[in-house]
């Protein structure tokens, strides 16, 4: 852990110029207002520890179908043999168990999330580690730690290609990397494999939205759909057999309270100034919420279609944060065991909240996927139901059209049938 601390404290001192260095400009900017004794401070209660073991999950059914799934529609948990994600700095998982702030720059992808494949589930719950125990043999889940603007290999990252500080503009170029990569990974069988796919992305674009608005409007709500809708056609021209997770991004102005407690949250006004400057009910602030809800409006209005549905294709958009407000002590105030030294990002107690909110909504359909009102008490996890043990890919518009056709099929009998008595 030293070695790697004094690794990215030189990389950030040598300003490292790589994709998302603007990240390390506003940690630097950050750091400046530390003190010594601030800097070396230990936070043990920000990290697991290593004793640390979670109960045992086990579900009725716990096998793969019959025969490899031709549809989408009829994928179970052990079907799944390749993960991936695409994303920022929340699936990075930077900083999520550093003990001090000189640990920011640590992306602690293995324990991430939606990819993290560190030791079981019983040591940290991710969305990988849970279908470890339905698929021991997953491939992609991300083994190891990382080195915000250090070149990493994929023995390293796994399939877990996103990168900190990237905004939604990078995403397609994350998506071509993705594609790229599995089709040339030994191992992995690029047509016959079913792969699930992890992207949540847009709070960068939502934090850097005031310094952007007049000219090319670069983190406008228009190009967040234009960027995105790029990426998921590139994958849904490409890729054959894979579940995409479009995960919707957290109203993000009550992350302004996690701020108040600690010193370190200075870093947060560096990583996201348009939403933590602005002073309260002032109107710079009020439009930073409305573009936030214009944000999921619009990616709503994006994926509850069938536009991204095929036989052996589908993306969902996975709502349990919609609403999501910061986990909280009895007496109202923001838990800050979940939030790393920077105030912005989780520790790994929030990636297992957020792992287990992403598996229990794959397991329901659209109109009935719970979305979290609040993390302070813990999420239960749930076993996939009996009565439809697949993951819930068929959107709502697919639907109405195959009612619509049902309908009209059913109308046409009719009508052939009585032309056939009127001629008799």
């Amino acid at each position: 852990m030293e070695a790697l601390l004094i690794i990215a404290v030189a990389c950030a001192s040598l300003s490292c110029s790589v994709k998302g260095s603007d990240w390390w400009w506003d940690y630097e900017e950050g750091i400046r207002h530390y003190s010594k004794e601030a800097l070396s401070k230990e936070f043990p209660e920000k990290t697991r520890p290593v004793s640390f073991k979670h109960p045992v999950f086990q579900c009725p059914d716990m096998t793969p179908s019959p025969s490899v799934p031709s549809s989408v529609e009829f994928v179970k948990a052990a079907d799944i043999k390749v993960i991936a994600a695409l994303g920022d700095s929340l699936t990075t998982a930077i900083g999520a168990n550093a003990t001090t702030v000189l640990g920011i720059p640590i992306e602690f992808r293995h324990v991430s999330w939606s990819i993290g494949g560190y030791g079981t589930f019983q040591d940290v719950i991710t969305l990988a580690n849970i279908l470890k125990l339905f698929n021991p043999n997953l491939l992609g889940a991300s083994p190891g730690k990382t080195i915000h603007g250090m070149h990493a290999h994929i023995s390293e990252t796994g399939f877990n290609l996103a990168v900190t500080g990237h905004n939604t503009f990078n995403l397609p170029g994350q998506t071509r990397e993705l594609i790229d990569t599995l089709r040339g990974y030994e191992g992995l069988n690029f047509e016959k494999d079913w792969k699930l796919l992890t992207i949540l992305m847009g709070m960068n674009d939502i934090c850097d939205y005031c310094k952007d608005k007049v000219s090319i409007a670069l983190y406008s709500v228009d190009n967040f759909i234009h960027y995105m809708t790029l990426s998921l056609e590139m994958l849904l021209n490409e890729v054959p057999r894979m579940i995409v997770n479009v995960v919707q991004i957290l109203p993000m102005h009550t992350l302004r309270e996690v701020q108040k407690p600690t010193p370190g949250c200075l870093l947060q006004r560096s990583f996201c100034s348009c939403l933590v400057e602005p002073v309260s009910r002032s109107p710079e602030l009020q439009e930073l919420v409305e573009v936030n809800l214009e944000f999921q409006k619009r990616l709503e209005k994006l994926l509850y279609s069938d536009r991204f549905f095929r036989e052996d294709f589908a993306v969902v958009l996975q709502p349990f944060l919609k609403h999501a407000d910061p986990p909280r002590l009895p007496n109202g105030k923001i838990d800050m065991t979940f939030f790393t030294h920077d105030c912005f990002h989780f520790t790994i107690k929030g990636h297992e909240e957020l792992a287990k909110g992403l598996w229990n909504n794959m397991f329901q359909p659209d109109g009935g996927k719970v979305i979290v009102s609040s993390f302070s008490e813990p999420i239960s996890l749930n076993c996939p139901p009996s009565e439809h043990p697949y993951i819930y890919t068929r959107p709502v518009a697919a639907k109405s059209s195959r009612t619509l056709l049902h309908s009209k099929a059913k109308s046409l009998a009719a009508i052939i049938l009585l032309l056939l008595l009127h001629v008799t």
